[in-house]
C-alpha cells in the first residue's frame, strides 16, 4: 500500500509563522488603504503570471502567498478605499474579514444539522427581523445578494399566487398567463428572476415613474386592472426601496395598501435602501416596508459586511418553506444527534451547501452594536447631502436627479455642447478618475444623459474626500475641454 497524505501542513508552526506575517499584512494593508490609489489597472507582468498552466507539483504556501502580494493585492477592485464610490458595493470591515477567515477555519455547512454555525444564522435572522420591524415569527434566509434573495423572495410569490401546485405542474399549467409589475427603476435581476422563473419577460410590467423616480401609481393601478380584463393574473407588486440608479423609494405604503387591495404578493427589494431603517432619522423614508410579504436586502452593502451576504425574509414561514421543501431519504432530519436541529436551511433556497456567511454578521453586530450602524449610515446620507451642496454651489457641475438618500448623480456641463458630447465628455472624466487613481464613482444615463453616480456606502469617507472628488471633476472637464475644443 502507498502512504497516506494529507493537505495538512507537515510542520505546523511554519504555517503559524506564515499565518501571523498575513494577518500582519492584512492589517497594515487596510490601514493604509487611505495612502494608495483607489484603482489602477494590471501591469503586463501581473497579468503574465495570472495567465500560467495548472500546478503539477508542489509550490509550497510561503510561494503561493508571495504571488498574491505581488500580483493580484496590488490591483484590487477599489472597494475597501475611502473614495469609491461604485455601483452600490459597502466596504468591508477589518474584523469582518476575520470572521471569514474563522468560518473558513471551522468549514461548516449550513444546509441543515445541530451545530453552532446554524443557530448563529437563526440569531442573526432575527435580528435582521428586528432591524427592519418584521415580526420574529417570519422565515428567513441568508443567500448571496440581492439577486438571489430577490429571487427567492419572488419564487415563493410565484407558487403563493398560483393558485395550483404549481412545483408539481409547471407553469405550463397555468390557467392564465402571470404578471408581475415595478417600475421602469427596477435592478435588471428581478428580469432575470422571471425569467428563471419560467414566467418570460414579457409576464413582468414595467411602470413609468413620475419626476422623483418613483413608479406611477395610477398608471399601476390601470395596467393591474387592464391585465385583469384581458385575461391575465396578477400575482405580485415589486416596490423599490432606494432604486439603484438614484436611490428613490417608492411609495411602499401605498404599494402596501394597493397590494393588499388586489390580492397581490407584495415584495420590496431593500437591497442597500432597506437598511435606512437602521436610523431613526431616516426610517420614515421606507414607511411601508414593513407590511412587505418579502424582503430582499445586502448586509454587504449598506451595513458594509465583506461580500458576500445578503438575506430574504419571508412573512408566511410556511410559504417559504413549501416553495424549496424536499427532503430525500439522505438528508432526514432527526430528534438527536448532528442530523438533528429545528429547522434546516436547505429548506427555504436552492442551495444544500451554504457557507457561514452569518458569523461576520454576528460578529460585527456584537463589535459595534446596531446604534453605531444607524449613525453611521445616516452620516452617509449627510455626506451626499454635502456633495449636493458642493454640485449646486459649482457653476460648472449640475446636479442630474433628486438625491433623497445616498446617491448623487452629476455631470460636467459646458454651455452649447450637445447631449452627445456632454455624454463623452463626461464618460471621458470617469475614465482619468479611475485611471488616476482619484475616485471610482460609476455612471448612469438618465433620460439619455451620462451622469456620474456616486452611489455611497462607504464608512471610510470623509467630507474631504467629496471635496477632492468635485474639485477633481472640475480640473479634468477644464483639461479635456482645452485639449479638445
Amino acid at each position: 500500500m502507498s502512504d497516506e497524505e494529507t493537505l495538512d501542513p507537515e510542520n505546523w508552526e511554519e504555517l503559524r509563522s506564515l499565518g501571523h506575517r498575513l494577518m500582519d499584512d492584512m492589517i497594515d494593508y487596510l490601514s493604509t488603504v487611505r495612502d494608495r490609489p483607489a484603482w489602477q489597472p494590471l501591469s503586463t507582468e501581473a497579468k503574465t503570471q495570472l495567465d500560467q498552466p495548472l500546478p503539477v507539483e508542489p509550490q509550497g504556501a510561503d510561494r503561493a502567498y508571495d504571488d498574491f502580494l505581488n500580483y493580484v493585492r496590488p490591483y484590487p477592485h477599489g472597494t475597501i478605499h475611502p473614495r469609491f464610490w461604485g455601483w452600490v458595493i459597502g466596504t468591508g470591515t477589518a474584523f469582518g474579514a476575520m470572521a471569514d477567515m474563522l468560518a473558513a477555519m471551522m468549514n461548516p455547512n449550513l444546509g441543515g444539522g445541530d451545530h453552532g454555525a446554524n443557530y448563529v444564522e437563526h440569531q442573526v435572522l432575527d435580528w435582521c427581523k428586528d432591524m427592519l420591524g418584521y415580526p420574529r415569527e417570519a422565515s428567513g434566509l441568508l443567500v448571496s445578494g440581492g439577486s438571489m434573495a430577490n429571487l427567492v423572495g419572488l419564487t415563493v410569490a410565484r407558487n403563493a399566487k398560483a393558485g395550483y401546485n404549481i412545483r408539481e405542474q409547471g407553469v405550463a399549467a397555468a390557467p392564465h398567463p402571470m404578471t408581475v409589475y415595478g417600475s421602469t427603476e427596477l435592478h435588471s435581476c428581478h428580469q432575470k428572476a422571471i425569467e428563471m422563473l419560467g414566467l418570460g419577460s414579457a409576464a413582468l410590467r414595467k411602470i413609468p415613474v413620475n419626476a422623483d423616480y418613483q413608479i406611477d401609481l395610477a398608471t399601476l393601478e390601470n395596467a393591474i386592472a387592464y391585465d385583469r380584463a384581458a385575461g391575465y393574473q396578477p400575482i405580485a407588486l415589486i416596490g423599490n426601496a432606494g432604486t439603484v440608479n438614484t436611490g428613490a423609494t417608492d411609495n411602499l405604503a401605498a404599494l402596501a395598501n394597493l397590494a393588499q387591495r388586489e390580492n397581490l404578493w407584495f415584495h420590496v427589494d431593500g437591497a442597500f435602501g432597506a437598511l435606512a431603517a437602521v436610523s431613526p432619522e431616516l426610517r420614515p423614508l421606507v414607511k411601508g416596508m414593513e407590511r412587505a410579504d418579502s424582503l430582499a436586502f445586502d448586509l454587504h452593502k449598506w451595513m458594509y459586511m465583506p461580500i458576500e451576504v445578503g438575506c430574504v425574509l419571508v412573512r408566511d414561514e410556511s410559504a417559504h418553506r413549501h416553495a424549496f421543501s424536499l427532503t430525500p431519504d439522505y438528508l432526514s432530519h432527526f430528534e438527536r444527534g448532528v442530523a438533528g436541529g429545528s429547522r434546516w436551511f436547505n429548506e427555504y433556497g436552492i442551495q444544500l451547501t451554504r457557507g457561514f456567511r452569518a458569523l461576520k454578521v454576528w460578529l460585527s453586530l456584537k463589535e459595534h452594536g446596531i446604534e453605531k450602524y444607524g449613525r453611521i449610515i445616516k452620516q452617509n446620507v449627510d455626506q451626499c447631502r454635502y456633495l449636493v451642496e458642493l454640485i449646486e454651489a459649482a457653476p460648472e457641475l449640475e446636479l442630474m436627479a433628486p438625491a433623497p438618500l445616498n446617491i448623487v448623480c452629476l455631470r460636467y456641463k459646458v454651455p452649447g455642447l450637445s447631449t452627445e458630447a456632454l455624454n463623452q465628455l463626461n464618460q471621458q472624466i470617469m475614465f482619468e478618475l479611475h485611471d488616476q487613481g482619484i475616485a471610482i464613482p460609476t455612471y448612469t444615463m438618465l433620460d439619455g444623459q451620462f451622469a456620474l453616480r456616486v452611489a455611497h456606502t462607504n464608512h471610510r469617507t470623509r467630507r474631504e474626500d467629496f471635496d477632492l472628488f468635485v474639485r477633481e471633476v472640475i480640473r479634468l472637464g477644464r483639461q479635456l475641454v482645452e485639449s479638445q475644443p
